[in-house]
């Protein structure tokens, strides 16, 4: 193989395919990205079985080849070297690697020994504007388990149906659902990881361009124009959400988001991990009541707001409170309650596709 490439070009997409790599390969083989040239292109593959990633870039191919060379090593070359021209040649599994007054050689693996990505049949395909699924991605992925011992809770269920795209993520403490509207008439319900979405996210660029999505029973694959993401599907049976989103309310508020995202942060700095966090809330007269309280001492917090129904005492884990209103984008949000151990929902007053749910924790009266 002996080829002539661009060194940003290559930076850029060495550090696509990266993403596909894992730091606990299971096989030697899987520290490296194969590089391949096909049809006047540079193809790069990085993948740790559960995931794949296989991105294209241009270049001037003399000799057409494949080599696999070790990821970490070969990344850290190109990004040191400067923005010029680069030319790779590849003999005997030897890599030789020129750029201006630098040159390289060092050693590869044959490509023969490399993983093929999954090729799907059979597949479902529908397509998403890449800003709404970025921002779908940003308001739910966050709400994933981490806990592997209930695996299908470390992804994110993508359902189609009805003509909507929802996205739901839950831990068990809380659920964060975001829908998109769709022209697909298809009937889709599989459950992406969330490291694969964490990796897209970072990937995909914000233009006005849409993601081709195709799915099949234990695979998903999304393009995006020059690089194309592989992923298994996790395997389980998701919660029926639909029925933990209640539509009846006792008392409902309306606050500025900003304004009580900044209490609450305020608060939680004397909320202690050891104790969940712990920050609690009274709804009254118009107010919000924000306090914590630990052995350092105590933080008063109020907040005005537009208050319907009965007073409210409820106390929450602030990370899991904040979490899901820092990424609502609206300037009002809305906080709805039944009593102080149902959960509380939280949406945009502007956007009624947005849904956060978070359990309260569960206090005596005397400790308000």
């Amino acid at each position: 193989m002996k080829l002539k490439v661009n060194q940003r070009d290559l930076s850029k997409h060495i550090n696509i395919a990266q993403k596909g790599i894992s730091s606990r390969a299971t096989l030697p083989i899987l520290d490296g990205l194969l590089l391949e040239t096909t049809k006047g292109r540079l193809k790069i593959v990085g993948t740790d079985l559960d995931i794949g990633i296989e991105t294209y870039l241009d270049c001037e191919i003399e000799k057409e080849g494949s080599i696999v060379v070790n990821s970490r090593i070969f990344g850290d070359i190109i990004r040191k070297l400067p923005d010029a021209p680069i030319y790779i040649d590849v003999e005997n599994n030897n890599i030789n690697i020129k750029c201006e007054n630098s040159e390289f050689n060092i050693l590869g693996s044959s490509s023969k020994e490399y993983p093929n990505l999954p090729i799907l049949l059979g597949k479902d395909t529908f397509q998403l504007p890449k800003d709404l699924f970025k921002s779908a991605i940003r308001q739910t992925v966050f709400a994933t388990s981490q806990d592997d011992t209930r695996p299908y809770l470390t992804g994110v269920l993508l359902e189609l149906n009805d003509n909507n795209i929802s996205f739901v993520a839950l831990d068990g403490y809380r659920l964060a659902l975001r829908k998109i509207p769709s022209n697909s008439d298809l009937d889709i319900k599989i459950i992406i990881p969330g490291r694969t979405l964490n990796e897209l996210n970072k990937i995909i660029e914000e233009d006005e361009d849409n993601i081709t999505v195709f799915a099949t029973q234990n695979h998903v694959i999304f393009n995006i124009g020059d690089t194309t993401v592989y992923s298994r599907l996790l395997e389980g049976q998701f919660f029926n959400y639909k029925e933990i989103i209640r539509k009846e309310h006792k008392t409902s508020a309306i606050v500025n988001r900003k304004s009580f995202q900044d209490s609450l942060e305020r608060a939680s700095l004397l909320a202690k991990e050891e104790k969940a966090n712990l920050i609690k809330l009274s709804l009254k007269e118009g107010k919000i009541f924000v306090k914590s309280n630990s052995e350092i001492g105590d933080v008063n917090e109020i907040v005005d707001a537009e208050i319907e129904g009965d007073d409210v005492n409820i106390a929450f884990n602030s990370r899991y409170l904040l979490e899901g209103i820092k990424v609502i984008d609206s300037e009002e949000i809305q906080l709805n309650f039944m009593g102080e151990l149902n959960p509380c929902i939280v949406n945009s007053v502007q956007d009624e596709n947005y849904i956060y749910l978070v359990l309260p924790v569960r206090l005596a009266h005397e400790d308000f």
